[in-house]
């Protein structure tokens, strides 16, 4: 039986949530935000499946833990979650696949203009996720970056460089894969 291409993408979304899901339990307990591998599989998903698949991937993760799939950090779910203190960037997560994948097409796939549409991405991602956190815990901003986003990152910074290099080496193989 002959698959088609938007079996493939469904198909790769459904994976790409999955992943997401996963990463997100690969975490190091913080008081407030944990760090977890999350950011990664969204850079991946914008990346590889581009601005539409990556961005339906991350809603697909988004929904199934509104609804009570315990596929948020710590194996959480609910929408107690996304209206919680870290619900902001989860929903940042669809904003950062989007803009990578975006911006990857547009740019080209080279290690750089990956990483630099993956940091433009992180920053949308902390965007949404440090508004959402300094109307809920009634921070400043000051306060806010330096418990949300100071301490992140350097591992940010990693996870951008380890996910930059496997898109470009993998965007060549799955782009061929889903025309």
């Amino acid at each position: 039986m002959k698959t088609t291409v938007a079996t493939r993408k469904i198909t790769l979304c459904a994976l790409f949530a999955a992943l997401t899901a996963v990463c997100s339990q690969i975490a190091i307990p913080l008081p407030l935000i944990p760090i977890n591998l999350a950011l990664f599989s969204v850079y991946l998903a914008g990346g590889l499946l581009g601005a539409g698949a990556g961005t339906v991937s991350q809603l697909v993760f988004a929904l199934l833990g509104a609804v009570g799939v315990p596929v948020f950090q710590g194996f959480t779910g609910g929408p107690g979650v996304l209206f919680g203190p870290t619900g902001g960037y989860i929903i940042g997560y669809l904003a950062a696949a989007w803009l990578t994948g975006w911006l990857s097409a547009k740019w080209g796939y080279t290690f750089w203009k990956l990483a630099a549409a993956m940091a433009i991405g992180l920053a949308a991602c902390y965007l949404f996720g440090t508004v959402w956190f300094m109307i809920l815990m009634k921070n400043g901003l000051v306060a806010a970056l330096g418990k949300c986003v100071l301490p992140f990152l350097p591992g940010d910074a990693v996870k951008i460089a380890l996910a930059a290099v496997l898109v470009k080496r993998l965007h060549p193989l799955l782009a061929q894969w889903i025309r």
